[in-house]
């Protein structure tokens, strides 16, 4: 490889070097002074260039000769930086197995440097805990204790109108980790339902085939169970139909009684219901054979129908709006099949009209629907209630109807307060999608999180809008140091090099959410070193969420997008918390480099695509640190 391939190369590779520094690596390289690289050379090229200078200052502080980390020098990093308080010989040694890749290392139980960077670069030097990736949490809770992974009109794959229906779209959200899974369904011809978004231009699909693809997917990625949120709009007889499809397709998965034919107190729990199949939807009372009770009759105004028809007019008070809705439910009431309506047991549909209401008349196994609007409404003017009644019944909230482009809402604000299904449009990527993945990328990636004790609480006294916890208030420290290869985001375009800064955002309860971002570095995707400090103050951390984004700059137009990820807050590894003194950090911004900062755990965030995909070898670097804050810290 001559010089100038060498350059090009460089290109490739999203960096642009000084043209003298990168002649004096070739030269350095080219021990047979041929003026190419061949073999051996180019591996030392290579190693030259990719040289972690912040990464060997480190490992050289640790190591006494430079050349390697001896067993009680390498437990001095875990224990001193890494803040591994807990760590013995016995760990030490095993990682030293684990990523040192000389066998001559093992033996004599050192660390090289490549093995220090590859454990840096591994799981164990991740930021996300390992401790919380495989299933933690406790699984014997009712469902209504859990966030639980939602997704709205699964079975588009594009807009609302006009875009295409595919059992598609139930493979990726279930593969995901979805566990709630709407089904739209109407009248179709040779009497065989179809499911489609009511109304409109979109194509449709067989309920049946819907049904065979949730048969086959349901449990791929997690054993937990999975919800079959039912919008009927069937005629008696096809819904006959769909009830035999779904006893018949799902078998033994379909749950058709109460667990041991007991009168439950309580719902199930996740761990309960494995491997079973709940349906969601409208049910007759005891009472009844052929028709709703008056109570049931209201619809949940989530059909598209209802949101497009009223858009462009003012909502009605929830008085009026009964009566109206109970008008245009009287012109065309469906008749409720019973066949169809015994195969709801723990979920059974009600209309919300007042937290009061509910509390007088309706029981645990009852779940109402709320559209992102009412439900921000509520969290607004009743925030506590909303919170209190989330302890003992079941919530579903919905886009509303006028996101015709399967856009999404934040599900952090619905989450706040304890709001378990937030149904996201799953096909649509974006910052409100990272969220969501973030959040149950924990505990297993089975699409049950469990919620925070003050969510679970019948009694909580938590609000939202208002959260009055500054005894668990904590402070992040981050210190952003570098970042590795990181991708070309126009790869067409001529000359294309990224000069990229990194962003982090908290999401959380709204005096919680914030955003700071580092200066950008010119023309290096490759290698960029930033070296700067951001601190946060949360209030609380049990519902936060952090992202780390990196962005192209561009001083024309907005930045763009190259990588992310997103994680829970209590999902961060990082070293033990230390108090902080009065005044010796500000509540936020970045603090000048020239600080020397105590911050235990260095870290490697390895980023997602737009669409959650790895973008390995992608990474940042960062240094990190969470602090409790004071007794009596009026901030």
């Amino acid at each position: 490889m001559s010089f100038q391939e060498v350059q090009r190369l460089l290109h490739l590779m999203n960096v642009e070097m000084d043209q003298e520094y990168a002649f004096s690596l070739f030269q350095a390289a080219d021990t047979s002074q041929s003026g190419t690289l061949e073999g051996e050379e180019f591996v030392q090229f290579y190693k030259a260039l990719t040289k972690r200078a912040e990464v060997q200052e480190l490992f050289e502080s640790f190591s006494a000769d430079g050349q390697k980390l001896t067993l009680l020098e390498f437990l001095d990093f875990l224990r001193e930086k890494q803040k591994e308080r807990d760590c013995t010989s016995e760990l030490a040694l095993e990682l030293i197995d684990r990523y040192e890749p000389s066998d001559s290392g093992k033996l004599r139980h050192v660390l090289s440097m490549d093995g220090f960077l590859s454990y840096l670069c591994s799981k164990d030097g991740d930021i996300f805990n390992p401790a919380c990736l495989p299933i933690y949490q406790d699984m014997t809770q009712p469902l209504n204790h859990y966030f639980i992974c939602s997704s709205h009109n699964t079975y588009l794959v594009g807009d609302q109108l006009c875009g295409q229906s595919s059992v598609e779209g139930y493979i990726r959200a279930l593969k995901r980790g979805c566990r709630c899974v709407e089904v739209d369904v109407w009248d179709g011809p040779s009497g065989e339902p179809v499911v489609y978004h009511g109304h409109t231009l979109t194509s449709r699909i067989l309920f049946k085939d819907v049904v065979a693809t949730v048969a086959q997917y349901a449990f791929q990625t997690s054993d937990y169970p999975v919800i079959l949120s039912l919008e009927t709009h069937c005629s008696w007889e096809q819904q006959q139909t769909m009830a035999r499809h779904l006893t018949e397709i799902l078998g033994e998965q379909l749950l058709s009684t109460t667990l041991d034919g007991v009168l439950p107190t309580q719902l199930p729990s996740p761990e309960e219901l494995r491997r079973k199949i709940l349906v969601k939807g409208k049910k007759l009372t005891l009472e009844e054979d052929l028709e709703y009770e008056e109570e049931e009759a209201e619809p949940e105004l989530e059909e598209s129908e209802l949101a497009l028809e009223s858009q462009f007019e003012t909502e009605p008070e929830p008085q009026e709006q009964n009566l109206q809705n109970k008008d245009k439910k009287k012109k065309s009431k469906p008749i409720l099949c019973p066949a169809l309506s015994s195969l709801v047991i723990y979920l059974k549909s009600v209309s919300f009209r007042s937290f009061t209401h509910s509390k007088e008349h309706y029981h645990f196994y009852e779940i109402s629907s709320f559209s992102e609007t009412k439900a921000k409404r509520l969290i607004k003017e009743a925030g506590n209630e909303f919170v209190q009644h989330n302890t003992w019944q079941l919530s579903r909230v919905y886009p509303s109807g006028l996101r015709t482009d399967s856009s999404n809402y934040n599900p952090q604000e619905l989450w706040n307060a304890g709001c378990q299904m937030v149904a996201m449009n799953m096909q649509t990527a974006g910052l409100e999608m990272d969220i969501c993945d973030g959040h149950f990328r924990q505990n297993g990636g089975c699409g049950y999180v469990l919620k925070p004790d003050f969510l679970r609480d019948i009694q909580s006294s938590f609000h939202p809008e208002k959260p009055i916890s500054p005894f668990k208030a904590q402070t992040l420290l981050i210190q952003v140091i570098s970042g590795q290869q990181l991708p070309k985001v126009d790869k067409t375009k001529e000359g294309s090099i990224v000069d990229p800064l990194v962003k982090v955002q908290i999401f959380g309860v709204r005096l919680d959410t914030a955003r700071q971002e580092t200066n950008y570095v010119e023309n290096n995707g490759f290698n960029p070193y930033w070296g700067q400090t951001l601190c946060f103050r949360v209030l609380v951390p049990e519902l936060a969420m952090l992202r780390f984004v990196v962005m192209d700059y561009d001083w024309k137009s907005r930045n763009d997008f190259i990588g992310q990820y997103t994680l829970p807050w209590t999902c961060m590894q990082q070293g033990e918390p230390a108090p902080l003194t009065p005044g010796q950090y500000p509540r936020s911004g970045c603090l000048p480099n020239a600080v020397l900062l105590p911050l235990p755990g260095y870290r490697h965030i390895h980023l997602l695509s737009k669409d959650g995909i790895s973008l390995r070898p992608a990474s940042i670097f960062v240094y990190i640190c969470i602090q409790e804050g004071l007794e009596g810290d009026e901030s």
